[in-house]
């Protein structure tokens, strides 16, 4: 081979790794939502947290996001759900809202009775991909560990699996919220329930997060 074929060859090597470089590259960029309009429905799937419990119903964070998005908000969550439980009860609630968007705040009772992560992982996941097969945008909030250290340093931090799952996905996810939330006491009604303070500040960090991510723009 002559030097003359040796470093066209080696250009054209190192132009198809640039290339595939550039095409991992895109792959792995978060892909951004689309605007979800004013009006539109919006459901948030979940637990006691989303329900609102410690505080009156107004006060829960969805209603308060209603207040701050213009979105229809319809308050899916039930005191005690597992994330198995708010996945069986799923295909009904999509078939009669039609969400827009699905915001999905699940698991806490999960960890709280320490159910194999690896279900609650499975479950959450298949909750996101169910959501988004319907049509729907899909945004996760992450829930925090449980740990006895969290009582003595007035900390908390989410669980992984949260992250996990959104990147794996590409979802916009809504992290720290419940967190900072749950571990200031002036922001709660009891140890795993926020007051209306609490519930009105995580629904501006879900505004923020869905502001970050162009799921919506500012009113």
């Amino acid at each position: 081979m002559t030097l003359q074929r040796r470093v066209a060859l080696g250009r054209g090597i190192a132009l198809l790794a640039l290339g595939a470089v550039g095409a991992c590259s895109k792959r792995a960029a978060p892909v951004r939502g689309h605007v979800v309009s004013a009006g539109a429905t919006v459901l948030a799937l979940g637990d006691s947290l989303t329900f609102g419990t410690g505080a009156a119903p107004e006060a829960s964070y969805p209603a308060v996001l209603a207040a701050l998005s213009g979105w229809q908000m319809v308050n899916a969550g039930v005191p005690g759900d597992t994330s198995a439980l708010a996945l069986q009860r799923l295909p009904d609630l999509l078939h009669e809202h039609r969400p827009a968007l699905v915001l999905v705040s699940i698991g806490g009772n999960d960890l709280l009775r320490r159910l194999p992560e690896a279900d609650t992982r499975a479950n959450v996941r298949r909750i996101c991909a169910l959501a988004r097969e319907s049509g729907a945008q899909v945004m996760l909030l992450a829930v925090p560990r449980p740990s006895v250290a969290a009582a003595f340093t007035g900390s908390l931090s989410d669980h992984p699996i949260y992250a996990e799952i959104a990147a794996e996905l590409q979802l916009p996810l809504q992290a720290g919220g419940w967190a900072g939330v749950l571990a200031d006491e002036s922001l709660r009604s009891d140890q795993i329930h926020a007051n209306a303070r609490g519930y009105a500040q995580m629904a501006h960090k879900v505004y923020e997060a869905a502001l970050a991510s162009g799921l919506t723009v500012p009113r």
